[in-house]
């Protein structure tokens, strides 16, 4: 679907871009992540064909991006973190005009618009002054242009900044509508949001690729353990001796618990197994009954700070 190789982009002395390379993939969607400065809306720009790169390639559904431009922006909608809106427009109007400029029929248009302002949920205020619309229908009347000429590729620059939790939940609604149809690629620097909506996130710092997985594997593959918390009623002895009896437990620690005849143990294990049923059979084997388990694994926002953490960045983005 697009394949970015190589892309390096400077301004002057400074990299903004460095030698990054990473595929998107048909029918998911995409969290576009890095610190400010890291180099995501320059990366964004290049692939849309609104900036161009130092060197490297991009290619969106099969055209280079310099080479054919027109058949691959026809791939290719965006929405900027602030929407290019015409304030004295309806959203009607506007709307219309975007069609025009896509090049769609009036036949084409007329079953697009109705299609699209009820996805973004703008029906209710298509004749009424951009102007006059909250930020939220702002943000919808932006997406709706994202969408018009149905792309096959739709990137969102901050599409929930400034909104508030009710817009942000209904945003995040038409986002995850858009993968049945559509690739989504979404910057944004809300965790929660990544989590919400994102079947796949992909970490910049300094221009490069830093991390990419699913938000669950970040958690794993960046922390190196999961953890696992156990009450055994057993004494600390023979807590120890099932537990050293595990070869996927690679460390863990005993306490005597407050509860009588109880003992707590914290267990680390490997990065690509949940042994929480492992470690039930052995005591229940040992007749040692678990009586309290929680599992536990690094978050989306530690997985960032890690892997961003001491690397500079610039303040343009």
């Amino acid at each position: 679907m697009i394949e970015v190789k190589n892309l390096v982009k400077k301004y002057g002395n400074h990299v903004a871009v460095n030698d990054l390379s990473f595929k998107i993939e048909k029918g998911r969607i995409y969290g576009f992540l890095g610190p400010n400065g890291a180099g995501k809306s320059t990366t964004m720009n290049i692939i849309t064909g609104y900036l161009a790169a130092t060197s490297g390639q991009v290619i969106v559904n099969g055209h280079d991006i310099y080479e054919e431009p027109e058949e691959a922006k026809k791939s290719i909608g965006y929405l900027p973190e602030i929407p290019p809106l015409y304030m004295d427009m309806t959203p009607r109007e506007y709307l219309s005009f975007s069609a025009d400029l896509k090049g769609l029929t009036k036949k084409e248009r007329a079953g697009q618009l109705k299609d699209i302002t009820k996805l973004t949920g703008i029906e209710d205020v298509m004749d009424r002054l951009i102007k006059n619309l909250s930020k939220g229908y702002r943000q919808r009347v932006g997406l709706a242009q994202a969408i018009l000429g149905y792309p096959e590729v739709i990137i969102l620059d901050e599409p929930t900044v400034g909104l508030d939790p009710k817009q942000i939940v209904e945003i995040r609604d038409v986002i995850k509508g858009l993968s049945k149809k559509h690739t989504v690629i979404l910057s944004t620097h809300i965790m929660q949001e990544v989590s919400a909506v994102c079947d796949e996130v992909i970490i910049i710092a300094h221009g490069e690729l830093v991390a990419r997985d699913t938000p669950n594997n970040l958690g794993k593959h960046v922390s190196g353990s999961n953890t696992i918390e156990i009450v055994v009623k057993a004494p600390d002895y023979k807590v120890k001796a099932i537990l050293n009896k595990m070869n996927d437990v690679t460390k863990f620690e005993v306490h005597n618990d407050a509860e009588e005849e109880c003992t707590r143990a914290l267990v680390s294990t490997g990065v690509e197994k949940d042994l929480r049923e492992d470690i039930f059979y052995a005591f229940a084997a040992a007749k040692c009954p678990i009586v309290g388990m929680s599992y536990s694994n690094t978050s989306l926002e530690d997985v960032f700070i890690k892997v961003t953490s001491g690397r500079q960045t610039d303040r343009r983005n």
